[in-house]
């Protein structure tokens, strides 16, 4: 019975993000009505504000056993660009015993070991199989309330949160004791409008977010951070790449160098984390830009970055909100924790939000401590939310799976180890590979790299 899911969308607090959501569980209760059902209970995760870290869900198992243990058969996540054919939905699920331990999703798995999931696998990592959130995944209640138990006498470890999704499939795992995901090829992340997808009980809708215009070329500052000992060999690259995309942009180095030219913020380099330098950009940036400028992004010497495509996403949100926007990791989530925005696929603040935060008191509790993860702290003392956005990579595109990086058009990638980076650039994030996932031709291989 369609009363007996509860679906569970893995939305966000901002408010292009949580109308969105908002969107969508309209779509599943007319969907529900239409059908003359019962209705289902539909969650907004950021709703669920009870529980910090509610996003990373496993927190919430206790919550779910508690509350739909008895009378629910299915808890079923998405995000809030996933499409449900809800009658497609209940038969697919009808396939299975929900009085059995059931995790149901579309499979997604490594092709090499990966640092983003802390080489696990490294024998061989195709093993291993995680669900892909944007086609939805399914717990049944007797693996709900298995988790719930065992969260309660052991509760999570206070660590670092960087890719749920393998994160909760190595957790249900359970060192093998648990159950493995079960492919269900009617969970898709094909596009809403595509041909295939007659078979789907989920598909996607949504590559890259536009919401009107694009934000203007002068309305972005680009900040680099770098430092002598990298001008030779990563400067170039920037310039060879992405700097052309940008109307203002500086490089902040602890060298003045001319030929570049980059900016000597009086800060010096350090082998650890550059929370000082950071901060000095964001100083810089309230004090010496021009106030119209609406948005700041961050990155480091070996991003990788799109800033037309970044320009498009930027149109969906509003510069006077706090918006701290990224990708995603956790802190010592499990125990009170934060969320932070990983500095490597690029950090982008409305300057509204870096009012607010240079306005407090929260600055590095020493100029060599991780800027990301201050800032993350920063933020979270203040109640502004983390803007996760899924289009942002700390790592290269071989460190994803090549499922999940196929329904997105990417805004970032980081790291030029054993990669040619400007050949990177020019397959994953050039403008003239826009269109790749809307079924035009274009002149590369992704499966080159």
């Amino acid at each position: 019975e369609l009363k007996e899911i509860v679906f569970v969308i893995q939305s966000q607090s901002n408010s292009f993000h949580s109308k969105r959501a908002e969107d969508l569980k309209r779509d599943i209760l007319k969907q529900a009505a239409d059908l003359g059902k019962e209705l289902p209970t539909v969650l907004l995760i950021h709703q669920m504000d009870g529980h910090k870290g509610a996003w990373t869900i496993l927190p919430l198992m206790r919550h779910f056993s508690v509350t739909y243990g008895r009378n629910s058969s299915w808890i079923f996540f998405c995000e809030e660009d996933t499409r449900i054919r809800v009658v497609k939905l209940l038969e697919t699920l009808g396939r299975f015993d929900a009085s059995k331990e059931w995790f149901l999703g579309k499979a997604l798995y490594d092709e090499e070991s990966t640092i983003i999931h802390h080489y696990a696998f490294a024998e061989n990592p195709t093993v291993f199989k995680f669900p892909d959130f944007a086609a939805g995944w399914a717990l049944s209640i007797p693996l709900v309330n298995k988790l719930a138990k065992k969260l309660k006498s052991e509760p999570l470890k206070s660590d670092f949160t960087i890719d749920l999704k393998h994160e909760i499939a190595l957790y249900i795992w359970q060192k093998g004791e648990g159950p493995h995901l079960t492919a269900v090829p009617e969970f898709c992340t094909d596009d809403v409008n595509s041909d295939k997808v007659d078979h789907c009980a989920t598909t996607f809708s949504n590559f890259l977010p536009l919401c009107g215009e694009p934000v203007k070329k002068e309305d972005v500052f680009v900040a680099v951070k770098t430092c002598q000992k990298f001008h030779a060999d990563r400067i170039p690259v920037v310039k060879q790449t992405w700097e052309r995309e940008a109307a203002l942009f500086e490089y902040y180095s602890d060298y003045a160098d001319i030929a570049i030219p980059t900016i000597d913020l009086g800060i010096p380099n350090t082998d650890r984390g550059h929370c000082g330098k950071t901060f000095a950009i964001l100083e810089r940036f309230l004090n010496h830009s021009s106030p119209r400028t609406p948005w700041l992004v961050i990155v480091d010497d070996d991003t990788l970055i799109s800033i037309s495509r970044l320009r498009k996403l930027l149109s969906c949100y509003d510069p006077n909100e706090p918006v701290f926007l990224g990708e995603r990791y956790g802190y010592g989530l499990g125990t009170g924790g934060y969320s932070y925005i990983t500095g490597g696929g690029g950090m982008v603040f409305s300057r509204t939000a870096v009012q607010k935060l240079l306005a407090s008191k929260c600055r590095c509790y020493s100029m060599d401590a991780p800027d990301d993860m201050v800032l993350g702290m920063c933020f979270s003392g203040l109640g502004i939310p983390i803007t996760h956005s899924p289009l942002f990579h700390q790592a290269r595109p071989m460190d994803y799976p090549k499922g999940y990086l196929s329904h997105q058009i990417p805004v970032s990638f980081h790291k030029h180890w054993n990669i040619d980076p400007v050949k990177v650039y020019f397959t994953w994030l050039a403008p003239n590979t826009e269109e790749s996932l809307g079924g035009k031709k274009v002149g590369y291989n992704r499966e080159d790299l």
